[in-house]
């Protein structure tokens, strides 16, 4: 008897599986008590666990409309549109994010659809709103090639480059060729893709093809002289500026690529003529536009326009901070400072050898081209890089090291060495760059042997005496200890324990 009730209680157990629902529920309450960032996380699993349902798909949309990622909001908006084509709230914030990812006609079209549905909405007046604007705004907007669903997959390979996945932007990008042939921006960004994968000769044949086929293509033109300029093909450079120069762009879109691409390969008046009649014009840019006024005009000499768009550039992006013009231009540029001679650093960084590259990214993060260098798809191959070239690689980006950490105090010690002789000698010459490509063998070896690194005055000044005692130049050690400001004894303490470092040769 007392197993029969046992087994009827047992079907009165129900296991708690948490669905899409309950979670979509406890989202609103969470809204209701003001509490959001408690409401994103539940919107967002339950999501996970119902990605088909278009009311939650709808309502996690919302939140991110709110929180301005627009991109997001498309996504998830879309996907509850193919759903549920029909509801009405759905249609409306279709048309809504279609404007913020600047979707015009797709924007226009929703708007409309909404309101012959249901003239008299909630959304009405709202959607009313957004056909205003587009009609007032329709002249400021180029009409896009593609539809609403091309321009969708474009803006997902866009989004897997600045990824960094390279490959699967290609994927998306030629299937959308296969699809629409005549889509030349998608080709255009094709070329880009296979550019940053190093395959330089197919982008060109993609561009090549683009102005063939699509005669005048702006992009296709600036796209080919980033490439000749980046791959040092003077001749082809300079045909191609013979042809940019004369252009006339009407469309923000063109004067902001034209812009753009004169200031990246160092035509700054003309780029500063484009890109300010822009904002002159109410143009609201996106980071990269205020990062190439703001050089465009500091390097044609509006300095104040410079330092008013980078301020903008920093309320967008501040992790661009310490890559502003001036602070490149306050450095003495002299011809003979190896430190801004970009191939000499290029030479560095594609070296063989390890020591050479951490030498080669030492130099990076005081060089007037760090942005140019950073931007190449094949100068910085991180993937390849070891435990030091990341570490120095890091440093050259300005990240901030933690001194409690043993192993990155160390490495700061170690790359205040080369800090101070820089100092000493007030720029990187021919005549004591073999110092610090000495300097930098001996700092890979010791780096290996877990060294501390714990005078680094020291060091310098032991390095500059080996370097110069090398040379049969005539200096003594309290020479050395003077100008380093420590003891004759602590500089001999020193020569000692980095002599030990000496290779035979670079390993």
């Amino acid at each position: 008897m007392e197993k029969k009730h046992q087994k009827e209680n047992l079907t009165n157990v129900v296991s708690f599986i948490p669905t899409g629902d309950y979670y979509y529920k406890k989202s609103i309450q969470a809204m209701n008590s003001g509490q959001m960032n408690k409401a994103y996380k539940y919107l967002q699993r339950a999501v996970d666990l119902s990605p088909d349902d278009p009311m939650i798909l709808l309502q996690l949309a919302i939140v991110e409309l709110e929180g301005q990622r627009f991109e997001e909001a498309y996504d998830l908006l879309r996907h509850a549109y193919q759903i549920d084509p029909e509801n009405l709230e759905i249609i409306f914030y279709m048309a809504e994010v279609s404007g913020c990812v600047g979707m015009i006609q797709d924007a226009k079209r929703f708007a409309e659809q909404y309101l012959q549905k249901e003239p008299d909405g909630a959304y009405a007046d709202e959607a009313a709103e957004i056909l205003e604007f587009v009609a007032f705004e329709q002249d400021d907007f180029e009409e896009l090639e593609g539809t609403g669903e091309d321009l969708y997959r474009q803006e997902q390979a866009r989004r897997c480059m600045e990824k960094g996945d390279f490959p699967e932007a290609i994927n998306i990008l030629e299937e959308l060729i296969e699809d629409r042939p005549d889509f030349w921006s998608a080709y255009n960004n094709l070329a880009l893709a296979y550019f940053y994968v190093g395959e330089a000769e197919q982008a060109k044949a993609l561009l090549n093809t683009v102005l063939r086929e699509n005669k005048g293509n702006l992009h296709a033109l600036c796209n080919l002289t980033v490439i000749a300029y980046y791959e040092k093909n003077e001749e082809e450079l300079k045909d191609l500026l013979n042809v940019l120069v004369k252009i006339q762009p009407y469309t923000w879109e063109h004067r902001y690529k034209l812009g753009a691409t004169l200031a990246l390969v160092g035509q700054y008046d003309l780029a500063f003529k484009w890109l300010r009649s822009m904002q002159k014009r109410g143009y609201i840019g996106d980071a990269g536009f205020y990062f190439w006024l703001s050089h465009a005009a500091y390097f044609s000499g509006h300095k104040e326009i410079s330092k008013s768009a980078w301020e903008q550039l920093l309320e967008l992006d501040p992790d661009k901070e310490g890559f502003e013009p001036w602070r490149e231009q306050e450095n003495v540029y002299e011809l003979d400072a190896l430190e801004h001679d970009r191939d000499y650093i290029v030479e560095k960084l594609e070296s063989n050898y390890t020591s050479e590259r951490i030498f080669g990214l030492f130099l990076l993060s005081c060089t007037a081209h760090k942005q140019e260098i950073i931007a190449h798809p094949k100068w910085i191959d991180v993937e390849q890089y070891g435990s030091f070239e990341k570490l120095f690689l890091a440093y050259a980006l300005g990240h901030h090291f933690d001194m409690k950490n043993k192993v990155e105090a160390s490495f700061l010690r170690a790359v205040s060495v080369p800090e101070i002789l820089l100092e000493q000698y007030g720029k990187l010459t021919a005549l004591i760059a073999p110092m610090f490509q000495m300097w930098f063998v001996l700092c890979e070896q010791a780096l290996n042997s877990n060294y501390r690194f714990t005078n680094p005055a020291a060091i310098a000044g032991a390095n500059d005496f080996l370097f110069r005692s090398s040379r049969m130049l005539k200096v003594t050690k309290k020479e050395i200890a003077q100008q380093y400001g420590v003891s004759v004894a602590t500089l001999s303490k020193y020569i000692d324990e980095i002599l030990k470092f000496l290779p035979n040769g670079h390993k």
